[in-house]
């Protein structure tokens, strides 16, 4: 069978995008509020895997009424799902039809690379929802960058074959999708495009780069959901890690300005600021890292393991972990600092009362 004979009988292409949009969000008061269609997420145990493998706590899944959205030749179905976590972030997906041959979706991939009008989509969605959802979402703001991503599942061929034949002779047109490129790659650009795959059995296939990945499975969708929740969590390690790098900004002019004032207040607005959002960016860290409990479910651990390396979710894991320490020092430093200059000045305070006693004493001894 040549490549382009390759043809999909059935098959989605879900683009995901992923926002910051609160500091936190109460589900239980989300979920009251919100109107539209909605189901707590769990993830399925795939085949006959213990039923450990699932979100704490489970984030909210909302279905909005949308109008569909052109992308190039396809169009995306009206409905738009958007997923809510407890930790602030909000994830919307698209589903678009691919059926038709393999040898198409590298064109649609390229045209869903960095789409503006599902970019402005997704995020008008998400403004709607937090309008929906008030004071169930804590200090709600859409942070300005998005984490975009495409899944493209295929649940079967018109005629039957392995998943074999996709990391052989149709590793090119595999590779083109995942790299949203529509003209050939080279032999090492196709070998590491196709490199983080994994099957279950012989009939099966998920590829996994860093825009984009490709499921043959006609009971994929526990992978895409942990797809999602793993660009969900790097979209958060990104807001996070910028955060930091504005904190340690702002730590190393409190410092000098210290170095200049000899009574700079122990407490003062800068930090306390410092503090607070150490203190929120430590928390965010916590719930990003342990909302999703990785435990007795083989494959999706697996899934998880492959995708967090080709997200580099440990560099930013160690990165932020560094970066906290760094704040954490500057402000421990900041406060011995201001509390040594207040002893000083505690100091000088009895040093001058006790000459003025002393000089009063005199004087009234004299008069």
């Amino acid at each position: 069978m040549v490549m382009a004979d390759l043809t999909i009988a059935r098959g989605t292409c879900y683009p995901l995008f992923a926002y910051d949009a609160a500091y936190a969000i109460d589900l239980d008061a989300a979920e009251r509020r919100v109107l539209a269609a909605k189901e707590r997420q769990t993830i399925k145990a795939k085949r006959r895997a213990p039923a450990f493998f699932e979100y704490r706590p489970p984030p909210l899944r909302v279905t909005q009424e949308g109008v569909p959205v052109a992308v190039g030749s396809h169009g995306t179905a009206p409905g738009v799902e958007v997923v809510l976590y407890d930790f602030g972030a909000v994830s919307a997906s698209y589903a678009i039809p691919i059926e038709g041959p393999l040898a198409a979706l590298p064109r649609l991939s390229a045209d869903l690379w960095g789409n503006e009008a599902l970019l402005a989509d997704s995020r008008a969605h998400v403004e709607r929802l937090l309008k929906m959802l008030g004071d169930a979402a804590t200090r709600p703001r859409i942070a300005e960058f998005v984490e975009d991503y495409s899944v493209f599942q295929i649940e079967g061929f018109r005629e039957a074959c392995d998943a074999a034949p996709l990391w052989t002779e149709h590793a090119g047109l595999v590779a083109q999708t995942l790299r949203a490129a529509p003209a050939s790659l080279s032999q090492q650009e196709v070998a590491d495009a196709i490199s983080s795959r994994l099957s279950f059995g012989p009939s099966d296939a998920t590829f996994i780069d860093t825009d984009g990945a490709l499921i043959f499975d006609p009971e994929g969708d526990d992978v895409r959901a942990v797809l999602e929740f793993a660009n969900t969590q790097l979209l958060e390690m990104r807001f996070l890690d910028a955060q930091l790098d504005e904190a340690l900004e702002r730590a190393y002019g409190v410092v000098l300005r210290s170095r200049r004032l000899r009574l700079l207040p122990p407490h003062g607005p800068a930090s306390e600021q410092l503090a607070q959002l150490q203190l929120d960016s430590a928390i965010l860290f916590e719930q990003v890292t342990n909302a999703l409990k990785l435990m007795g479910e083989q494959y999706l651990a697996r899934v998880y393991r492959l995708v967090s390396r080709r997200f580099r979710i440990d560099d930013w894991d160690a990165a932020i972990t560094r970066k906290l320490d760094t704040l954490e020092s500057i402000y421990a430093k900041l406060t011995d600092r201001a509390a040594a200059r207040r002893m000083e000045t505690l100091e000088w305070i009895i040093i001058v009362l006790i000459a003025a006693s002393i000089l009063i004493s005199l004087v009234a001894g004299t008069h």
